[in-house]
């Protein structure tokens, strides 16, 4: 296993980190862990040198906790930095923060949280937490020992990261959503490198765009510029890759569902490095990523200025969930966050074609018939 520097706490930790968040499950509910596939899998990846395990109140419909807490018993709490984090959207008073705190521990089955986040970050959140004093409770418990490192997740844009970085100067670190194809994406590659200037260990989630990017096979399009490269690495392994070659990278969790996967990604941060990459690796990777570009059908730029739509219609994100299902071949994906995300009022089919959108869009796109197009795609009828 390679180890990173974490920043400046002094810290090493593993390149890979293990996600708690899609763990195998028993049937469709996602609270049923399959405890003993899901063990020897993390097990497996701590024997291997993994030293980082990420969990949240939330994840699994609240089992992810009390599973790793149990899974982490005999003996193997101690060989890594456990990190959980605060549900933010459920706190409403320092006592909340108390609460859960305290619950985690009992759940996690141990007397200390190595890296404590809060969880989920956005502007609304923030103005929430900075008006409970969240820093103050923070600055109190890390006192106790309750936990030793503090940091947040993210989800948001830019401006925002920044403000949340600059708004408190004893973060340890942060965590957000980064890999080759979402370079510009929330925080982006602006705030890896401002939050890594400023001394933060930095997590990355979602490196393989929740599965999109680890395909295999890739679209037609896709595979053709991978085998380009001498390389013979998995679609999974050039987009890990592509992340541990950049030395402010900390840390990158995967979400592991399988052995299988567990065992690839071992292997592939093993052979993982800072430099790794050369000129023709990138310029595959560039490619790759101009190709899945192109795929998307509908030349959004999410420009907004179509809106605010006089019927309520989410146009922009609605055209990116289209364009994302052609680009990447998982329809299924965007049809399920269409179908839990959107809100009635807001979907495609609310759309009275009044025009009023097309006549300002500046890429000149025909709003209205793609409307219907990702309407009937998204949510394609049951008949």
């Amino acid at each position: 296993m390679q180890y990173r520097n974490f920043g400046n706490t002094g810290v090493k930790v593993s390149a890979l980190g293990f996600g708690m968040m899609r763990l195998p499950v028993l049937g469709e509910d996602s609270a049923a862990i399959d405890e003993e596939l899901a063990n020897t899998m993390l097990h497996r990846a701590i024997d291997a040198g993994l030293n980082y395990v990420d969990t949240a109140w939330s994840y699994h419909r609240e089992q992810g906790e009390p599973f790793v807490g149990r899974a982490l018993a005999g003996g193997y709490r101690e060989k890594v930095y456990l990190a959980t984090k605060l549900p933010t959207w459920l706190v409403h008073s320092q006592d909340d923060m108390e609460r859960f705190l305290d619950a985690q521990l009992t759940r996690l089955q141990t007397d200390h949280i190595d890296f404590y986040l809060l969880h989920s970050m956005n502007a609304e959140k923030w103005q929430n937490l900075t008006r409970l004093k969240v820093f103050d409770w923070a600055e109190g418990k890390r006192a106790e020992g309750k936990f030793h490192f503090f940091g947040f997740s993210f989800h948001d844009d830019l401006e925002v990261f920044e403000q949340i970085l600059n708004g408190y100067d004893a973060w340890d670190f942060c965590q957000i959503q980064y890999n080759y194809m979402d370079v510009d994406y929330q925080a982006g590659r602006k705030g890896l490198q401002e939050a890594a200037q400023k001394g933060l260990g930095v997590v990355i989630m979602e490196p393989l765009r929740g599965g999109q990017l680890a395909q295999n096979p890739p679209p037609a399009a896709v595979a053709q510029v991978f085998a380009q490269s001498p390389r013979q690495w998995t679609p999974a392994e050039w987009a890990l890759q592509w992340l541990w070659n950049q030395p402010v990278v900390s840390l990158v969790l995967s979400g592991m569902s399988t052995l299988q996967q567990v065992g690839e990604n071992l292997a592939s941060a093993e052979r993982s490095g800072v430099g790794l990459l050369k000129p023709a690796d990138l310029q595959i990777i560039e490619q790759v990523r101009n190709v899945r570009q192109g795929l998307a059908p509908i030349p959004c730029t999410h420009c907004e200025y179509c809106l605010p739509c006089p019927n309520d219609v989410a146009i922009p994100e609605i055209f990116a969930l289209y364009n994302e299902a052609m680009m990447y071949g998982a329809p299924e994906h965007s049809r399920y966050a269409y179908r839990n995300f959107f809100n009635p009022e807001n979907k495609a089919d609310q759309c009275i074609e009044c025009g009023t959108c097309e006549s300002l869009c500046p890429q000149n796109i025909e709003i209205i018939e793609w409307l219907k197009t990702a309407h009937s795609f998204l949510q394609p009828s049951q008949s």
